[in-house]
């Protein structure tokens, strides 16, 4: 297994299959590419099928265990399927989708390999979903978490990215996941770097203390600094999650439950991946990035050490790899620094290596 420079281990990759998908997200920033999407027909520099198989095989070389497909939206890729079957079969596979495609697909996709899937669901509320998506397939969605469920991909967790225009959603989401079993919800932090309006934002560890205050049960997971929280539900109101001011008496941080097991009987289980800052979960990162292009990236915020696989030859990619992995550096409190006026910039330390 390959090792960076600051001792983390690459143990996954994250496989971006197109940039093309059939929602507009007001969020999206594309694997940290920006919106570049455009037509539905493939391009012509997207990644072929022996493309994305032949990497795969030359990463399980350097015993990397896990993959996850991404996108744009994966599911419009005709091959996926194929894609999947063929992936080593020492590493797990999982796929993050809009959920649209996943009727009469699941199934293949199961028999195929996958082992897991993400849904992109940002509300419950139909209007506030298309308003955010621009999309109007939010009952085909929720069609498409059942049918992976149907089929055993769970447990489904539901990706839902926390900004100015989806936290009055997260009681309902909550309470969504709590009534429901096989369900887990991933709250994202929104990342204005990357993705702009940076107005959106919200302070997460309001997040973080109203989860803390309705919890049965916290998780904290040391790896990414992150926190699981078992939820029964009840009746929450997101006008309260709105107004916190962190005041109350009980936090996450003072309330944890290090390496503690799921257990259905506790409610729905709900994780924030809050990465803006975060300087443990940038520096216990164990993945590299490849973008639908066939570019291998060390890092989502970084598009400056982006290095070409060439032809796709194996050499090639095993000279590409261990140079991307060589040249990983942590986000933030390294590569990223605090400037005078709180925001972010980059470390003269690290330009140009």
């Amino acid at each position: 297994m390959l090792v960076d420079g600051f001792g983390r281990e690459v143990s996954g990759v994250r496989v971006s299959l197109t940039d093309r998908c059939n929602f507009d997200c007001v969020y999206c920033h594309n694997e940290g590419l920006g919106d570049t999407r455009g037509p539905m027909e493939p391009a012509e520099n997207e990644m072929g099928t022996e493309d994305v198989v032949r990497f795969l095989e030359v990463a399980s070389e350097f015993d990397v265990e896990k993959v996850k497909f991404t996108g744009g939206e994966p599911m419009l890729r005709d091959d996926l399927e194929e894609i999947v079957r063929r992936t080593p079969d020492d590493m797990e596979t999982s796929l993050t989708t809009n959920g649209t495609f996943l009727p009469g697909r699941a199934e293949g996709l199961r028999e195929a390999g996958l082992d897991r899937v993400n849904v992109s669901q940002d509300a419950i509320d139909r209007e506030a979903f298309a308003e955010i998506t621009e999309s109007g397939a939010y009952e085909r969605v929720l069609e498409g978490v059942e049918a992976a469920l149907d089929v055993g991909l769970d447990p489904v967790k539901l990706n839902m990215v926390v900004f100015e225009g989806t936290v009055e959603f997260i009681p309902e989401m909550v309470e969504h996941v709590a009534a429901n079993s096989g369900l887990q919800l991933q709250l994202i932090e929104y990342m204005p770097e990357i993705a702009g309006h940076p107005e959106w934002a919200i302070d997460i560890e309001r997040v973080h203390d109203w989860l803390a205050e309705r919890a049965d049960r916290i998780e904290h997971r040391e790896m990414h600094d992150r926190r699981r929280y078992w939820v029964n539900g009840g009746d929450v109101s997101s006008e309260e999650l709105r107004s916190s001011d962190r005041s109350s008496g009980r936090s996450p941080r003072e309330d944890e439950a290090s390496g503690a097991s799921s257990d259905s009987s506790d409610g729905g289980m709900v994780e924030i991946v809050d990465p803006v800052g975060n300087e443990t979960f940038c520096a216990n990162c164990h993945r590299v990035r490849v973008t639908h292009e066939g570019y291998l990236k060390g890092c989502l915020n970084r598009n400056d050490d982006l290095r070409s696989m060439g032809e796709m030859t194996r050499d090639e990619i095993r000279d590409a790899f261990r140079e991307v992995v060589h040249n990983r550096v942590p986000y933030y409190g390294e590569y990223m620094i605090r400037d005078g006026d709180g925001g972010w910039e980059v470390n003269d330390e690290y330009v140009g290596a």
